[in-house]
């Protein structure tokens, strides 16, 4: 039997035992909007993380809470998660060829989409994941959702925490938060750091270590908040964080046990720099912000997996490094109505803006078997308008209209010759009726459109030379460029609050239509010596489908008992898809997509400053790529967190994956990497993180 089939009556029976009293949701609100909202009142399938549920699970990056949101999926391939899935839309890896993210990823106002290491959680607010595309919100780079990040800000009370944690693989962590007033009343600041180490999961049996694929994350964010007048604000960011970690986790034994000589790097050094202005006229409110980062990535694997001599009169041995450098300017300005400045007569609240985002990235690829190093240089400028007006029709009935067109600039070179410079218009919108039925309860349905920006293959480009067979020739041309992708999301849903304001419920039902499809492939190519080269890709499906259901409960039993349950619900599958290899993929599932997912749990207070928390989470099997058969397969992961608070203390014991249970978060389609089997062709599986447990400490002075 299933552990959520044994926990569920249980919270169920504990729940229906627990004496009722006046305990009551806590308001909270989704700040990735326009205007910030609270998450019962968003007309929006939305999950929001809070700095609760991160220290309850003792949650170090972004990876370790994605679980708590239904149809959110991440994946691995690298030390930590860097991609998304939302609704089953996202990429899942990225090596020499340029990529268009699907899935938006922001912190502080900063735009780190396709950069997910840099979700570290310390000090963090709240994470809100946002559902179906924000065309209006957030353009291109959020065509099937945004995840946002807000750590948290200066206070006007003085205080300086310290906190540590100690764990099994020599895990071990120490941080620090201070805040307070600068200038009483009117300059307030927080600084936070945070060192991270561990040894990681896996052993490398040919060097005799544990600590190849090991995790050393620093984390250091300092926070300013000028408070120039009644009616004007300056918010300053600056932020760095450094994840120097290993890269040993290919494994030809499919364990924890790797056979590399020259274990890899999985390196992330960013450094950002916001400033937010927010002043309140006679006529609008103004909020203008400026962002400026920087990110140096290193991602490099023994590409051989092994040594030289695991077989007998074997030589080869190989290595290949990716260096990226990505350099990033935002700029955003929105004018948002006020009482003085509605339209309609008072009835229509409205936003107006203009936005840059400029990306300068540049990478270096050295692999052994190349003739000299590979360099490409990608520059994207994309320049956007936008505007929203939300409309009461009637005291119950409301309207939200909203648009974005956004023109993108793109510029490509690398040391082959391949240069290409591909531009396109984009545009995005939503419409949506919410209807009150009462202060509790709200009934919201919708349509947007979100899209992804168009490309080209530079691989493909430059191999169109290195081949003469007609057949492979055809192959080539197929898929030299790909077209935008468009999205249209259909979504109907249910917010409210019950059993007076004890219960929080919302439920979003959607369809989404994939139009133009971008999907990864692969080309696998037989040279004249019957060896194999795959050549990496993304080409167009005619379309695609995604629908699906959501559904969160968090209920406040009692002063001493709250319980939650998070559901998904997922179906996709390829609609008129033959792939550049000629295999028909319609009908089949898209990648990274469970079938359902669902996190539920239960925190009890004991009394005295003593309480426990339980949480079960699973996943449903799915391919792990669109390019093979591969699946993971179902799992089910058991937490637990016991601990004790006082006034200005709290110590805790943690455990997660309390059952060890074995699950994957990276696969590789059956090929042929093992020379001690004469390289028969065979799946080749990642895992995901064992049994950890460890102890918890905070002071406040």
């Amino acid at each position: 039997m299933h552990f959520r089939q044994r926990l569920l009556p249980a919270l169920i029976a504990l729940a229906g035992s627990a004496p009722l009293a006046a305990a009551q949701l806590e308001e909270i609100l989704v700040t990735a909007e326009f205007r910030p909202v609270d998450l019962l009142q968003q007309p929006n399938s939305t999950s929001v993380v809070t700095q609760d549920d991160i220290r309850q699970r003792a949650a170090q990056h972004l990876e370790d809470v994605l679980n708590l949101a239904p149809n959110v999926n991440f994946a691995g391939g690298t030390s930590r998660a860097r991609f998304f899935q939302i609704r089953g839309i996202g990429e899942r890896s990225q090596y020499q060829e340029p990529l268009n993210p699907s899935i938006g990823f922001i912190i502080d106002g900063v735009d780190f989409s396709g950069l997910g290491t840099a979700g570290t959680l310390f000090d963090v607010e709240q994470v809100e994941v946002l559902r179906g595309p924000q065309g209006t919100l957030h353009g291109a780079n959020a065509l099937a959702g945004l995840i946002n990040v807000r750590t948290a800000a200066p206070e006007n009370e003085p205080s300086l925490s310290v906190e540590g944690t100690l764990g099994n693989y020599d895990t071990w962590s120490t941080g620090m938060v201070g805040t307070g007033p600068l200038i009483k009343d009117s300059l307030l600041y927080r600084v936070a750091i945070q060192e991270y180490r561990s040894d990681g999961y896996f052993e490398n049996d040919y060097l005799g270590r544990d600590d190849t694929n090991g995790r050393n994350e620093t984390s250091v964010r300092g926070k300013l908040r000028w408070l120039a007048s009644d009616t004007a604000t300056l918010d300053i960011t600056a932020f760095y964080v450094d994840a120097d970690n290993g890269f040993d986790a290919f494994s030809l034994d499919n364990t924890r046990h790797t056979l590399s000589d020259q274990p890899g790097h999985d390196r992330q050094e960013s450094t950002a720099l916001a400033l937010d202005w927010r002043q309140s006229l006679a006529a609008f409110d103004l909020e203008a912000s400026l962002s400026l980062a920087t990110s140096d990535t290193e991602y490099a694997f023994d590409e051989d997996w092994s040594f030289v001599g695991i077989a007998p009169d074997l030589e080869y041995s190989s290595y290949d490094q990716y260096l990226r450098d990505r350099d990033s300017t935002s700029a955003q300005l929105r004018l948002l109505s006020n009482e003085q400045s509605r339209l309609f007569g008072g009835r229509s609240d409205w936003v107006a803006g203009l936005y840059y985002l400029g990306d300068r990235e540049d990478l270096l690829r050295r692999y052994t078997y190349l003739d000299s190093d590979f360099s490409s240089r990608y520059d994207t400028d994309t320049y956007a308008a936008f505007g929203q007006l939300d409309t009461r029709l009637s005291e119950r009935l409301n309207l939200i209209t909203g648009a974005r067109v956004e023109r993108r600039n793109t510029d490509y070179s690398d040391s082959n010759n391949v240069a290409s410079d591909p531009g396109k218009t984009l545009w995005g919108g939503r419409v949506t009726l919410e209807y009150t039925v009462s202060d509790e309860h709200m009934l919201y349905a919708g349509l947007s459109r979100g899209y992804r920006a168009n490309g080209v293959n530079a691989g493909i480009l430059a191999s169109m030379n290195a081949y003469d067979d007609p057949a492979v020739i055809s192959q080539l041309e197929r898929v030299q460029t790909f077209d935008d992708e468009s999205l249209l999301n259909y979504e109907a849903g249910y917010k409210g609050r019950l059993l007076d304001n004890r219960l929080g419920l919302r439920v979003a039902a959607f369809y989404m239509d994939r139009i133009d499809q971008q999907v990864k492939g692969s080309l696998v190519i037989v040279r004249d010596d019957n060896s194999t080269t795959f050549l990496d890709h993304v080409s167009n499906a005619a379309e695609g489908e995604n629908y699906g259901l959501e559904a969160e409960a968090d209920w406040v039993v009692s002063e001493r008992l709250s319980v939650y349950a998070h559901v998904g619900l997922l179906e996709t599958e390829f609609k008129d898809y033959v792939n550049a290899a000629g295999d028909d993929l319609s009908g089949r599932d898209q990648a990274h997509a469970p079938g359902y997912q669902y996190a539920t749990g239960a925190r009890y207070t004991f009394g005295g400053g003593f309480y426990a928390r339980l949480d079960l989470e699973g996943k449903d099997d799915f391919y792990f790529s669109d390019r093979h058969t591969l699946k993971a397969p179902a799992f089910d992961l058991l937490h637990m967190r016991i601990g004790y608070s006082a006034d200005n203390w709290s110590v805790a014991l943690w455990g997660r994956n309390l059952t060890d249970e074995d699950y994957f978060v990276r696969g590789f389609g059956s090929f042929g990497n093992d020379p001690r089997k004469a390289y028969v062709t065979e799946p080749y599986l990642q895992y995901g993180e064992p049994r950890t447990f460890g102890v918890y400490g905070r002071y406040t002075f």
